[in-house]
């Protein structure tokens, strides 16, 4: 079951129109994001609940990515739809700080957030975890939800950052499966 939060059933806010798509002219105007998007796999020797319990923990991050770190929820909330919480990432030398919402909270079986937050975001991150013999896959999936001038303005640019991502989700996969084998007990 789902967990939410009591905070998911306040009104939403509209989302701002998007730059790109308003404008025709753009570069970007009506680009289809499907081929900027990848799910990344992994075997883990752990269960789907204790894999979820790691993951939702959205602090514990920074322990397996590369590139994400002082990941943490705002105060009072927690693993369920509708919190929200902040991180600092880093990419070719740059630092900057994103806001999530997290949009999937199933227990054992699922972990979703959106990057900018559900109503207006522009990147999807999702963990799911099934059972597999004596351990379990753990799957990352990144979608492009939307263009946006911080993401880049050209399909290259689009392209890099789509590449760079999926070398991040193998590298936090890999690092995950290590610590987990490393942090098992006797």
């Amino acid at each position: 079951m789902p967990l939410t939060s009591p905070r998911s059933q306040q009104e939403s806010t509209s989302a701002a129109p998007d730059p790109h798509t308003s404008d025709p002219q753009h570069p970007l105007a009506g680009l289809d994001l499907a081929p900027y998007a990848f799910t990344r796999r992994c075997w883990v020797d752990a269960t789907p609940d204790s894999l979820y319990r790691l993951i939702s923990d959205v602090a514990l991050i920074e322990t397996w990515s590369p590139s994400a770190k002082a990941v943490s929820y705002a105060p009072g909330d927690g693993p369920w739809v509708g919190a929200r919480f902040s991180g600092r990432n880093s990419r070719d030398g740059r630092e900057w700080v994103t806001h999530s919402e997290v949009v999937q909270a199933d227990p054992g079986t699922e972990f979703a957030f959106v990057v900018g937050g559900a109503d207006d975001g522009i990147v999807r991150w999702s963990w799911h975890f099934s059972a597999q013999g004596s351990g379990s896959i753990a799957q990352q999936s990144w979608q492009l939800l939307r263009t946006d001038p911080v993401l880049g303005d050209t399909r290259e640019d689009l392209q890099a950052l789509r590449d760079h991502m999926a070398d991040s989700a193998e590298s936090t996969l890999v690092a995950l499966a290590e610590w987990v084998t490393g942090h098992a007990g006797p």
